[in-house]
């Protein structure tokens, strides 16, 4: 009864076995995959997907690596998306500062446009952070009054998971929960409350132990699942339930 909350299947790594893929994680028992969009072709793949499978669902938004190419039509087109019945939320969006492939000013200015869409909007969001916390904060504290979503592929600090579950958020785990040296991801997973808490795969990305080193897909979320529910001492099914149940209230999937 798993649901990854976060994938890119409409990735081009995925062109060859999409169809093999999507069908290995029925047989993996997964209940949904959320798709989400990282620029505007990708989010029209990710809605296109969700309308033609029963337990995919889309998100829509431009991830910061693409705010460079952001242009103002861009959010109106978001917001007409988010329209359809099987959109369910705007991302992902947010900063990273580890690659800076677009000018950390430009990705705050988007990030906090596309804030703005979601309000209108009403959809939840799925925020993107790699060594961005401070601005990231600053912008949520400020920009996203009123609004609710993830950070997925957590990967700050146990003490800002809860300012942000503070605020309104919930925090998604995935692969690298599985090989984390330092134990400060599974600190955070140990202590998240557990209806704040989701699981993903970022597939094609952060393939899991046993398989790390080759793609990732959806049928591989339930080895961060069983690390999750390790580190929590819980039995796995009880974790598996709980975390789909709060990814069907996050984002309004019945």
């Amino acid at each position: 009864m798993l649901f990854d909350s976060h994938a890119h299947i409409d990735d081009s790594r995925f062109d060859e076995d999409r169809a093999a893929v999507i069908a290995r994680a029925q047989e993996a028992g997964l209940v949904g995959i959320l798709n989400a969009g990282a620029c505007m072709e990708s989010s029209a793949r990710s809605i296109a997907l969700a309308e033609e499978h029963a337990f995919i669902y889309a998100a829509v938004g431009i991830h910061p690596h693409d705010a460079k190419e952001a242009k103002d039509s861009d959010y109106e087109q978001l917001a007409d998306w988010t329209r359809k019945p099987k959109v369910v939320s705007i991302g992902e969006i947010g900063l990273d500062y580890y690659y800076d492939l677009s000018p950390r000013e430009l990705q705050q200015q988007v990030f906090i446009r596309q804030l703005d869409v979601a309000r209108q909007c009403n959809k939840p969001i799925i925020i993107h952070d790699r060594d961005a916390h401070g601005d990231l904060m600053a912008i949520i504290k400020k920009e996203a009054k009123g609004l609710t979503g993830v950070l997925h592929c957590y990967s700050g600090s146990l003490e800002m998971a809860k300012e942000v579950i503070k605020l309104g958020f919930y925090i998604s785990f995935a692969g690298p929960i599985t090989f984390a040296k330092d134990g400060k991801l599974k600190e955070v997973a140990a202590n998240v409350p557990l209806e704040r808490l989701l699981v993903e795969t970022d597939c094609p990305y952060l393939t899991p132990k046993p398989y790390r080193g080759r793609r990732n897909e959806p049928a591989y979320v339930k080895f961060t699942a069983e690390e999750v529910a390790c580190v929590r001492n819980m039995e796995f099914a009880a974790l598996a339930a709980a975390a789909t149940t709060n990814t069907k209230r996050l984002f309004g999937i019945a």
